[in-house]
């Protein structure tokens, strides 16, 4: 018996999808290879729209006599980055990993001694991890448009160095919201808190 043209006609449609995903693929490993060989020149990886849904192995290779001023994970889809991300890759001053789907950072990252700005803006963090306030030249971190409820304030005020600290659009309690408004050894921009109804006076 003959197959029926639906049949035919399905088998056709997913052999297409199946040649156009393994050239995207294709494309996506070429795209990483070039940047990673653009970075061996001017020590700056930008790995940004690559739909990375982790950092491949491969990378690590390729840039391991690199040394690294700045690197850009930005506009992927990673959940999270390798403890021997820090290892490889200590001499970063500046990582950016905006845009992804992050919700936890590996404590070997305080090995970063030379970071000074940190993106994790527009994430899933729920809690900031408390190594970002323990890199030792850190300056600036950014994490707003996340889901921190949150924030150990004395943990922002013992980092030295750190000089800004964004954490706007956040769902944070009334008490980490009035803690970072009072700090003032270093610039701190949240997003103005509504008031409660009980403290709401014109109710």
């Amino acid at each position: 018996m003959k197959p029926k043209f639906g049949n035919d006609l399905t088998n056709t449609i997913l052999r297409q999808s199946q040649v156009v995903q393994t050239r995207m693929a294709g494309r996506a490993v070429i795209k990483v290879v070039n940047r990673c060989n653009d970075a061996k020149e001017n020590k700056n990886l930008n790995l940004s729209e690559c739909q990375l849904c982790q950092v491949p192995d491969a990378v690590f290779h390729l840039m391991r006599n690199t040394p690294l001023t700045t690197c850009n994970l930005s506009g992927n889809l990673l959940s999270k980055i390798p403890p021997k991300f820090a290892l490889k890759f200590c001499l970063i001053t500046e990582l950016n990993l905006s845009n992804n789907k992050m919700s936890k950072l590996p404590e070997e990252l305080a090995d970063c001694v030379e970071l000074q700005r940190l993106d994790l803006s527009h994430n899933s963090y729920v809690d900031l991890p408390n190594v970002v306030f323990r890199l030792p030249k850190i300056k600036a971190i950014y994490a707003n448009n996340n889901y921190i409820m949150d924030i150990d304030v004395e943990e922002v005020q013992r980092a030295k160095t750190l000089e800004a600290f964004d954490i706007r659009e956040n769902p944070l309690t009334v008490k980490s919201h009035d803690g970072l408004s009072k700090v003032t050894k270093l610039t701190v921009t949240l997003t103005p808190r509504e008031l409660e109804d009980w403290e709401d006076l014109s109710i």
